[in-house]
């Protein structure tokens, strides 16, 4: 068990997946902090805007049981948030494994013994798939 974990996201349309990944990562730490990303930082994402503002997301995360610690996201460089939060995990999902930047943090984490542990991805959902089907969904 990790001390103090840490991971972040979007959180935008709020669903199961995010859960799954918050359930999973603090049942590997004894408290977790959560980075909420801001809008300003979405390029990676091919975004340019949330649906929900950063700190309505912010109060959803605050509120799930799983989470300690609700922070704003103002830059992904994760070795950077280790600089300032000395967290002992850090937790994505494991649709980023081998990417080249989650190579990149791996290299530098594992420097000071952090681990990146990645969490298995929910599948079935995402918030893409929820836009895109309100999008194409005939209102009564």
């Amino acid at each position: 068990m990790y001390k103090l974990g840490y991971t972040t996201g979007t959180y935008d349309l709020f669903h199961v997946g995010h859960l799954n990944i918050l359930r999973n990562a603090k049942s590997l730490c004894n408290k977790l902090i959560v980075g909420v990303s801001s809008d300003e930082i979405l390029d990676y994402k091919n975004k340019e805007h949330t649906i929900i503002s950063l700190e309505d997301r912010m109060e959803i995360i605050r509120n799930i049981k799983y989470v300690d610690i609700v922070i704003p996201q103002y830059d992904i460089d994760k070795f950077k948030a280790w600089e300032k939060l000395h967290y002992d995990v850090l937790f994505v999902g494991d649709e980023w494994h081998n990417s080249y930047s989650w190579n990149q943090y791996e290299k530098k984490l594992k420097e000071k013994n952090v681990p990146v542990i990645y969490l298995p991805y929910t599948k079935k959902i995402s918030t893409t798939s929820i836009i895109q089907t309100i999008k194409t969904s005939k209102v009564v």
